[in-house]
């Protein structure tokens, strides 16, 4: 027998019991549903957490088998939901604006002396753009105003460059 023989034949097992688990919960929801009169798309939702529960079970149990350890796989949870927590958070914080900054400074079209306008519903802005700061994107208007604007909302605006693609 090979060295991962044990392992494959346990993985078989649980891949069989995965798929035996979600089939008699789909049935066991939608009996369920139908007998307290639950509307379709909740039985619909009520499936699919149920699977995504059974899911995330599967793969805790397939780090198991496979020897992963257990303080690796809480690290790599706890980063991975970091993350994801960071990343959620990030659209409403200053986090974003400073992201937006670093985009909008290596990997924008528009850079610092160029001419452009802010093509909004209502109204556009036309200026060049005058500093890219951490936080604010400054705005020098033809009539000599200063205008700010958050780095993240300026990276969402739709923008045309003067004199230029």
């Amino acid at each position: 027998m090979g060295i991962y023989t044990l392992q494959i034949i346990k993985t078989v097992i649980l891949i069989v019991v995965f798929f035996s688990a979600k089939f008699f919960t789909k049935r066991l929801i939608k009996k369920v549903g139908l007998r307290f009169n639950y509307q379709v798309g909740r039985i619909r939702i009520t499936n699919k957490i149920a699977n995504a529960l059974l899911g995330i079970l599967l793969l805790v149990f397939l780090m198991l088998i496979w020897g992963i350890k257990q303080s690796d796989l809480v690290v790599f949870l706890s980063t991975t939901l970091t993350i994801l927590g960071v990343a959620f958070f990030a659209q409403w914080s200053l986090i974003s604006n400073i992201t937006s900054t670093l985009i909008i400074f290596f990997n924008h079209p528009i850079r610092i002396g160029d001419s452009l306008t802010i093509m909004e519903k209502d109204y556009e802005i036309e200026g060049v753009l005058n500093d890219i700061g951490i936080f604010f994107i400054t705005i020098k208007t033809k009539d000599n105003k200063k205008i700010t604007m958050p780095s993240n909302t300026f990276l969402q605006k739709m923008i045309k460059k003067e004199g230029g693609v």
